[in-house]
C-alpha cells in the first residue's frame, strides 16, 4: 500500500515525498488506520518494521488539525534508551518538517542547560514529548508537568522498558492521564508481563501481530563453535577476509567491550566503542561517526542494538551470547534494515559455556543455524553437545533476571541499566 493511500493530510504526505517514503510497511499498514480511528493498540512487530512511522504519522496527522490546546503536553512517547529516544525525536522532525508541530526530547545524559530546556518545554506545553521514563519522571516529581489533558501515550519497545525495571515509572504516569486518553504499545516480543500491562492500561485495543520477534530472511545466520580464547582470533580473521566497512559487534559485558574495541585497535581495525560508562556527548559523537562512516566497526553492548538505525550495516556479531532469544532478534537486526531488501549477515561465537543458551537461541528460531568451520591454524575446538554443556555457566548471564531493581540515578535513568554486564 502506498501513504497517499491513507487518510493522512496532503503536508504530512509532502514531508514522506520529500523523505522518499510512498510504500507502507505492513505495521504501518496496519496501524495507522487504527491510530486515525482512535483505538488503543498493543502491536508486535519485531526491529527494523518501521513502527516508529506507524504510531508518530497518525498522532502528527491528528495534531495538525489543530483542535489540542497549544499550551498542553498532547502527546508522550516513552522510549527505554536515550538512543532510541533521539531516533524517534530524529523522525519527527523530518515527518512534520511542513507541519506546526512542536516536540520536546526529554531523557538524561545531559547538562543543567538541557534540563532547563526540557523543563520550559515541559512547563509550556508541546504537541509531543518523547521521553525515558526515569527522566520524565524526575521532571513530573518537580511538580510542573502536568498530564491531564495529554492524547495521546505510546510505549515504545515496552518489553524492554519493563526488562530495564520501569513498570512502576509507566504506571505512575498512566494514572495521571485522562480516561480519554488513547494509549498504544509496541513490544518486539509478547511475553505474560507485557499481556498484563496491556489488560492494565488499554481499553479494548486492537492486536496486531506482525512477524513476533524472527529475523528477517534476508539475513543469513552462521556461527562459530569455539574455546573463549579463539574468539578474537576468529574475529580478526572475519574482518580481514571480508574486508567489512559496516559491522558492529555485540558484548554482554562492557568490560569485553572495551577489551575487544583496543585489540580491535591494536591490530589497526577502524573501530570504537558504545557501553553506558561513556557520557552522553561521547555517545553521541560515536554514533555520529559510525552513521557517517568514519568509523568502520563499532563495537557495543544492548544498550545500542534497539537504539541505532542505520541502513547500511552489512554484518552484526556477537562475541558472545546474548541473554536472551529475543536479545538475539534485536542484535542481528541491526543489519539488513526496513524494506530494501539487502541482506545482511549476522555471526556468533559460541563458547563452550555458552552451548546450552546458543540451543536456546536455535529452539526459539525453529531451526538450527548453520556452524562454520574454525580455521585449524587457531587450534582444536569443542564439539556442539549443548545438553552435555548444560550445567556450566557463562559468566555474562543473570542468575535471576526478574530479581533486577530499578534504582533511578540523577539523569533519571536506572543506575543498574548494565547490570547484566557486570558479571564478568
Amino acid at each position: 500500500m502506498r501513504f497517499n493511500e491513507l487518510k493522512l493530510e496532503e503536508d504530512i504526505l509532502d514531508g514522506l515525498e520529500a523523505m522518499n517514503f510512498r510504500e507502507t510497511t505492513p505495521v504501518q499498514e496496519q496501524t495507522i488506520p487504527v491510530v486515525l480511528e482512535g483505538r488503543d493498540i498493543i502491536s508486535c512487530a519485531q526491529t527494523g518494521t518501521g513502527k516508529t512511522a506507524a504510531y508518530v504519522l497518525p498522532i502528527i496527522n491528528k495534531l495538525n488539525k489543530g483542535i489540542h490546546p497549544s499550551d498542553a503536553i498532547n502527546a508522550i512517547i516513552m522510549a527505554p534508551t536515550r538512543e532510541l529516544a533521539q531516533q524517534i525525536d530524529r523522525q519527527i522532525e523530518g515527518f512534520s518538517y511542513f507541519l506546526p508541530v512542536s516536540a520536546v526530547a526529554v531523557y538524561g545524559g545531559t547538562d543543567g542547560t538541557a534540563w532547563d530546556l526540557q523543563r520550559r518545554g515541559l512547563e509550556m506545553g508541546a504537541d509531543i514529548v518523547v521521553a525515558t521514563p526515569g527522566r520524565l519522571l524526575s521532571h513530573i516529581k518537580m511538580g510542573y508537568v502536568d498530564l491531564s489533558r495529554t492524547s495521546f501515550f505510546v510505549l515504545d519497545e515496552a518489553d524492554r522498558m519493563l526488562d530495564m525495571g520501569f513498570h512502576d515509572d509507566i504506571m505512575t504516569m498512566f494514572k495521571q492521564l485522562p480516561s480519554s486518553c488513547q494509549i498504544l504499545m509496541f513490544s518486539a516480543t509478547m511475553p505474560p508481563k507485557i499481556r498484563k500491562l496491556a489488560q492494565t492500561i488499554l481499553k479494548d485495543p486492537v492486536e496486531i501481530e506482525i512477524a513476533i520477534s524472527r529475523p528477517p530472511e534476508s539475513i543469513t545466520q552462521t556461527a562459530y563453535i569455539c574455546y573463549g580464547k579463539q574468539k578474537i582470533h576468529i574475529l580478526r580473521n572475519l574482518f580481514r577476509a571480508k574486508e567489512t566497512h559496516r559491522a558492529i559487534v555485540f558484548s554482554s559485558s562492557k568490560q569485553k567491550v572495551k577489551e575487544v574495541a583496543t585489540t580491535l585497535q591494536q591490530m589497526k581495525f577502524n573501530v570504537a566503542a558504545m557501553h553506558s560508562d561513556l557520557d552522553q556527548v561521547r555517545r553521541d559523537e560515536v554514533m555520529r561517526e559510525f552513521k557517517n562512516g568514519h568509523i568502520d566497526i563499532l563495537v557495543a553492548t544492548d544498550v545500542v542494538a534497539r537504539g541505532i538505525d542505520i541502513t547500511d550495516i552489512t554484518l552484526v556479531v556477537n562475541f558472545d551470547i546474548p541473554h536472551d532469544p529475543e536479545d538475539y532478534v534485536h542484535r542481528i537486526g541491526r543489519t539488513a534494515r526496513g524494506t530494501n531488501n539487502i541482506g545482511g549477515l549476522a555471526v556468533t561465537f559460541v563458547g563452550i559455556e555458552e552451548q546450552a543458551g546458543f540451543k536456546k537461541i536455535e529452539d526459539f528460531l525453529g531451526k538450527e543455524i548453520d556452524k562454520l568451520s574454525v580455521d585449524p591454524s587457531l587450534g582444536e575446538v569443542p564439539p556442539y553437545e549443548p545438553e552435555k554443556n548444560k550445567g556450566l555457566r557463562f559468566k555474562g548471564q543473570r542468575n535471576d533476571r526478574n530479581k533486577r531493581q530499578h534504582r533511578s540515578g540523577k539523569d533519571g535513568q536506572p543506575q543498574n541499566k548494565d547490570t547484566k554486564e557486570k558479571r564478568w
